[in-house]
């Protein structure tokens, strides 16, 4: 669950990060009457769940009323990368010396958590990564330990970061791990992480994204979930209580479990396919669960091919086999559909699946084979 940059410094003042004054207005009225109330000069910056925003026009100083009015006009309503501005953030203009950049996030083949610090701020942590991979320092931290003072100055040591900005650096980034732990974030990111000309350090921006299953321990973030951006695909989804993200691509993915759905659309792009989503279904197939999947993936007019990608383990093979054939004879599909099944029992459900294959509807042994036959079906140049 991402949220817009307005919430994450919510979000962070709640864990005592210093972040700058500001409302969130969506007229060109309110926005004014934020201005006046918080004082200029003041800063106009689109609310949209995307980077870019500074390149595409969408963040603008004002120094007075008519400044104001002119970019608040021009922001809202305003398309950047496909999302459309509705709201914007009028925030008290900051004096800056140095940016610099700060994240937590999950470092899965370590099992750890990373921290990143880098003196570089202000741009892409990707374009500094390519050119200069020495500016980022980093550091992993396990969970049971927890980060202490005593490392993170370590840490901030290692990023080569102004003398002057090191105590409130230190400050905000042992809060910053603790909103990134304790607020169940996937990730938590300030770009930039600020110096100001008196000495002070803020979060002058902020992108956290939410574990959505953490919500039962935090009721709060039912504000946050009311305001998600879902195109129509997702919207659908997302009432039918699957997990999707909509892509661009035309080969449909249906797979159970969060990691095996990330490796069947890496699988798809390796052999020279597009994914068109996301969906992971859980632990279980079930008819209902399946055919509220293939549901979703059906009303994409882009799809030309579905990958069916189950691995039993709890799930047993019969049952999941049941649970397609059942789910077919409920929902009229148009597209061919490639199964690959494995794990608990998986020879049962093929002999099952046997009696109902057809030229659209195929079983392939592997994942590689299976995302082969399903990108040639989908009208791709299979590799």
């Amino acid at each position: 669950m991402d949220l817009f940059e307005y919430q994450g410094k919510q979000f962070f003042a709640s864990y005592g990060i210093p972040v700058s004054p500001g409302e969130v207005a969506e007229t060109l009225d309110d926005a004014v009457a934020a201005a006046e109330r918080l004082g200029y000069p003041v800063v106009v910056k689109a609310q949209v769940q995307v980077g870019g925003r500074g390149k595409a026009g969408g963040i603008k100083l004002a120094a007075d009323a008519e400044e104001l009015r002119q970019h608040a006009s021009a922001i809202l309503g305003m398309d950047i990368k496909g999302h459309r501005v509705e709201l914007v953030w009028i925030e008290v203009a900051s004096d800056i010396a140095e940016e610099y950049y700060a994240s937590f996030t999950l470092d899965r083949s370590a099992k750890k958590h990373l921290g990143m610090l880098s003196a570089r701020g202000g741009i892409d942590i990707e374009a500094v990564a390519e050119e200069d991979p020495d500016a980022i320092a980093k550091i992993w931290v396990d969970p049971v330990d927890g980060l202490t003072e005593e490392r993170c100055r370590s840490w901030v040591a290692s990023a080569a970061l102004n003398p002057a900005a090191t105590e409130g650096t230190v400050g905000i980034l042992l809060k910053l791990y603790e909103a990134y732990t304790d607020g169940d974030a996937d990730l938590v990111e300030v770009n930039p992480l600020i110096l100001t000309p008196d000495g002070r350090v803020h979060a002058l921006d902020a992108k956290v994204t939410l574990d959505t299953n953490s919500i039962f321990r935090h009721p709060d973030y039912e504000a946050y979930e009311q305001t998600q951006v879902r195109d129509e695909r997702e919207e659908e989804a997302h009432e039918k209580g699957l997990q999707y993200v909509g892509l661009e691509g035309t080969v449909g993915v249906i797979a159970n479990g969060a990691g095996l759905a990330m490796s069947t659309v890496d699988v798809v792009n390796e052999v020279g396919g597009r994914p068109a989503n996301f969906l992971d279904i859980g632990g279980g197939a079930s008819a209902e669960v399946m055919a509220s999947a293939l549901e979703v993936i059906n009303n994409d007019p882009d799809v030309q091919s579905i990958f069916i990608n189950i691995f039993g383990g709890i799930t047993r093979g019969e049952e999941v086999a049941n649970g397609i054939i059942e789910a077919l004879g409920r929902v009229e599909i148009d597209s061919p559909i490639v199964i690959r099944l494995d794990g608990t029992n998986a020879e049962e459900g093929h002999q099952i699946l046997a009696a109902h294959l057809s030229d659209k509807l195929q079983i392939q042994p592997t994942m590689l084979d299976a995302a082969r036959a399903v990108v040639a079906l989908a009208g791709g140049d299979a590799r």
